[in-house]
């Protein structure tokens, strides 16, 4: 089996794991999702450190803290990713996956647009195009449910933020989210301390939520490490297609397994999403070169 196939197979495997997630987190509606999202914390804390461990790396993490600028950096790219966490989070107790998976479609599209205006990058006509319809796909949805599609665009945007933030880093992927995930650890003792002696937290309460909310930490960090492992393997342009997958498969789930309502409008929306992605991809493709 070629490198190659080897790193798309683990990005077939991360973003089915991801795109599917959102089962996982329906079994804990129950749960506050800010309270799943500690426990997600800290369990993630866990699972990337004893995976450093087992790559005798964890020296790398003192010299990344010894590096005030950098801590800042990351301290700021934790604060969208939990941001992000959460709402998904919250989008599947609340019955708006569907939402949500709108967000993460659109999210290569927001990335476009912050790479014109805070990196000076030039759009193909193509890219143009694709911007301009998931503009509409948004409008459209805003319009016919009379709201304004703010999980998506959360989502999305928080995202977006991320990513910029991340091109500021010069370290891996498992050695940055580790740290990230470590920067938020003291915000999620001191709440899970707080409502455990308020007697109101959900660990301990039972034998499913507490082992759900424990390998809640393994679901964020194997799906990432199957990523770290593809993206020394695969072209940026193949990676960038295959993580498709991921929002597909939230849509499908949030349809045909969670049966939220899904009307006129909203295949209009999706489908000018699916059109400006197809239009988006091709566009990479032919420049081999994902913007």
């Amino acid at each position: 089996m070629s490198e190659h196939l080897k790193g798309a197979i683990a990005m077939i495997v991360a973003c089915t794991i991801w795109g599917l997630s959102a089962i996982y987190y329906k079994q804990l509606s129950e749960t506050p999702p800010i309270e799943v999202l500690c426990h997600r914390t800290i369990w993630s804390v866990v699972a990337f450190t004893l995976f450093l461990r087992l790559q005798n790396r964890l020296e790398e993490l003192k010299i990344v803290f010894r590096n005030r600028k950098l801590v800042q950096t990351l301290f700021w790219a934790a604060a969208m990713i939990s941001t992000n966490w959460f709402f998904f989070i919250w989008s599947v107790h609340n019955d708006r996956a569907t939402e949500a998976s709108f967000g993460y479609y659109i999210f290569p599209l927001v990335a476009v647009v912050f790479g014109l205006f805070f990196f000076n990058e030039r759009l193909s006509l193509m890219k143009w195009v694709s911007v301009v319809l998931a503009t509409i796909a948004v409008l459209i949805l805003a319009i016919s449910q009379n709201i304004l599609p703010f999980i998506a665009l959360v989502l999305s945007i928080t995202f977006g933020i991320y990513g910029m933030l991340k091109k500021q880093i010069s370290l891996g992927p498992v050695l940055s989210v580790t740290s990230e995930v470590i920067l938020l650890l003291p915000v999620a003792i001191i709440l899970l301390l707080y409502w455990h002696l308020d007697g109101t937290g959900s660990f301990g309460t039972n034998i499913t939520t507490t082992s759900l909310l424990i390998f809640s930490g393994p679901m964020t960090a194997v799906p990432l490490m199957l990523f770290s492992y593809a993206a020394r393997r695969v072209q940026m342009t193949s990676l960038g297609i295959i993580q498709y997958l991921n929002p597909s498969l939230q849509f499908f789930v949030a349809i045909f397994i969670f049966l939220e309502p899904f009307g006129l409008w909203h295949a209009v929306a999706f489908g000018l999403i699916w059109l400006a992605l197809f239009i988006y991809s091709f566009a990479s493709i032919s420049t081999k070169n994902l913007i």
